[in-house]
């Protein structure tokens, strides 16, 4: 409200008067404090109020003050009441806490997505570090396997099957010089739960059995060649099918493939 707009509103001669709230009292005498013009009336109202009360009656009755309160009103309109200021900053207040919390909450978030997508390259990174090492070793593997079938010094014994598995077959890679054995098991059947395979060098006059290892790990193994104790002298070799741990002598009963050297 413009300063002639306040002065002429009435609002002065009420509050010289004493009967404003305290709330209007308040805003009245801050605007008086920044504002000369305003001061200077509520002044000259005072000085008007004292010179008129001097001249005419000692004290300012209730009649009086209406009749001057009607004349205020006529001429000026009815005295406008000051609507309180809407406490604006409160709003504003609430408004940045919830954008500040808002602004929190996405950054949480964003940090949580960040940690989730470094854990899972971390798991990525040792499953692939995994599958490295995994291939390395059956390289190695194959490798191994490969020296060992195209090494020209080795015998290659083929292994018939018999009786118990007529499908059944192996072979035996041995080195007379290193006296190394290897056994290619890929044509036996997976041994049942709680047997186990196992070579037998021997022997045939008189039949002699020597056992040279056991094929264990079977089932893990993918390409079947296994590398057996070595043995210097040696006709024939067999597998037969026995009780996990080995038999001190072989079950014939259960003899899978039989070869001569």
């Amino acid at each position: 409200m413009e300063t002639k707009a306040y002065i002429e509103s009435g609002i002065l001669e009420l509050y010289v008067y004493g009967l404003l709230s305290d709330h209007e009292n308040e805003e009245v005498s801050l605007m008086a404090k920044n504002n000369t013009e305003v001061n200077d009336e509520i002044i000259a109202i005072e000085k008007a109020i004292v010179h008129l009360s001097t001249s005419f009656s000692p004290f300012l009755s209730a009649d009086n003050f209406e009749r001057i309160k009607s004349r205020l009103e006529i001429k000026h309109g009815k005295v406008i009441k000051m609507k309180p200021r809407s406490n604006w900053t409160q709003y504003v207040g609430w408004a940045a806490a919830v954008v500040l919390l808002a602004g929190v909450g996405y950054q949480y978030y964003e940090m949580e997505q960040t940690n989730t997508e470094i854990v899972t390259i971390q798991n990525e990174k040792f499953k692939l570090n995994e599958a490295v090492v995994t291939l390395e070793q059956k390289n190695k593997q194959s490798e191994s396997t490969l020296a060992v079938i195209r090494d020209g010094k080795n015998t290659v014994v083929n292994l018939g099957g018999q009786t118990v598995a007529p499908e059944a077959f192996a072979k035996i890679y041995w080195n007379k010089d290193t006296q190394s054995v290897y056994v290619d098991a890929a044509g036996l059947p997976e041994p049942p739960e709680g047997m186990v395979y196992q070579v037998w060098a021997l022997k045939l006059n008189p039949l002699t059995p020597t056992s040279i290892g056991l094929l264990d790990n079977f089932k893990g193994g993918n390409q079947k060649i296994f590398e057996v104790s070595a043995t210097a002298d040696a006709e024939a070799f067999g597998i037969t099918l026995e009780p996990a741990g080995g038999s001190i002598s072989p079950t014939m009963e259960q003899l899978y493939t039989l070869g001569k050297v």
